[in-house]
């Protein structure tokens, strides 16, 4: 893994590095690529000193020593989407604490997209996350078995994966506007590809009819802002006083929609978002489901490296985070006179 091999002059080695430290060659490479193996007295000190001495790691030569590139990859549907970077950012932390870089790749909504992005990254990386990965069973088991995989929102037996469960937060959202006296809901639905909207659909409707209420599912597609605020017209004919959006980005097309039309939230329409992203910035601060986007990458990113480092009980790991619901301004009483 150095620069050079050793004696020659100018640039520093990691056998520089474990002599000026007073360690072995291999504690002082544990301090780099394996650093919960060591004490962190140890690492902080071997850290230093070769900061000190200008060392830096070689990854190309750790890949032909160690059969390792120092490389994960986390491919999203959507990076313009704000429930991806904290997430990406975790895995990223997670990496970091391990000196891993992290390759990020944007499907675009695409399936053929994702597989062309896998398929070039996979000769540079160790592991990959997938995030709510909208290709097949069938071309997810293929990848799996060819290199460490973790999915986020997306349940395959036999493949780690990280799962956010809506239902308790759902749950929570209908029962909170059954009590506020609404009667009939809506739901705007994401992609149908997407394994979050089919939860989150199938959440919403169980939750509705259990409560005795009439839920109306309309179709949106690709879940941006634009959809959302233009779909607003078909929200209020549809006779529901209340919605619950795929995510907050709906949530907030929606109310953008709305205040075009003159209709106020939440005197006259309640809106609930989903994810917790956007919710304290918009107006009014928004009613949301909290949804776990920087637990789902620190797990996913903890589970991957397990996997990498050759324990194979995390294959089939399945880590479920909750949710809730956060109350804020754009939830109200049904307005009778509307």
């Amino acid at each position: 893994m150095a620069r050079r091999r050793s004696g020659q002059p100018g640039i520093v080695t990691l056998q520089d590095v474990a002599t000026a430290a007073g360690v072995s060659r291999s504690t002082a490479s544990r301090a780099f690529s394996r650093p919960d193996l060591l004490l962190p007295e140890t690492v902080d000190r071997i850290h230093s000193i070769a900061h000190r001495m200008g060392y830096s790691l070689n990854h190309a030569a750790r890949a032909l020593s160690t059969g390792r590139f120092g490389n994960l990859a986390v491919i999203v549907p959507d990076i313009g989407n704000p429930f991806f970077p904290p997430l990406v950012r975790k895995i990223e932390a997670g990496a970091d604490t391990v000196d891993y870089a992290v390759f990020l790749g944007d499907s675009d909504e695409s399936a053929v997209r994702e597989a062309t992005l896998v398929a070039r990254l996979s000769n540079q990386i160790d592991g990959l996350v997938l995030a709510s990965s909208r290709m097949t069973e069938d071309q997810i088991r293929a990848i799996a078995a060819t290199k460490p995989v973790v999915l986020i929102n997306r349940d395959l037996a036999g493949i780690a994966r990280v799962l956010v469960d809506v239902k308790g937060g759902v749950t929570e959202a209908v029962g909170h506007l059954k009590r506020l006296g609404h009667t009939d809901i809506a739901y705007v639905a994401g992609p149908r590809e997407s394994w979050s909207e089919q939860q989150r659909r199938q959440s919403v409707v169980a939750a509705g009819t259990a409560a005795g209420l009439t839920v109306t599912v309309l179709e949106l597609g690709r879940p941006s802002h634009e959809a959302a605020r233009d779909i607003v017209s078909a929200l209020v004919d549809s006779g529901a006083t209340a919605v619950i959006a795929f995510d907050d980005v709906v949530a907030q097309g929606l109310l953008a929609g709305l205040d075009a039309r003159g209709i106020d939230v939440p005197r006259e329409f309640s809106v609930v978002g989903c994810d917790d992203i956007l919710a304290a910035t918009t107006q009014p601060p928004l009613t949301t489901i909290s949804g776990g986007s920087a637990a789902a990458g620190e797990a996913a990113v903890e589970l991957l490296l397990r996997l990498i480092d050759g324990h194979p009980a995390a294959g089939d790991e399945r880590v479920s985070i909750g949710t809730h619901l956060v109350v804020r301004a754009s939830v109200g009483r049904v307005n009778r006179r509307r």
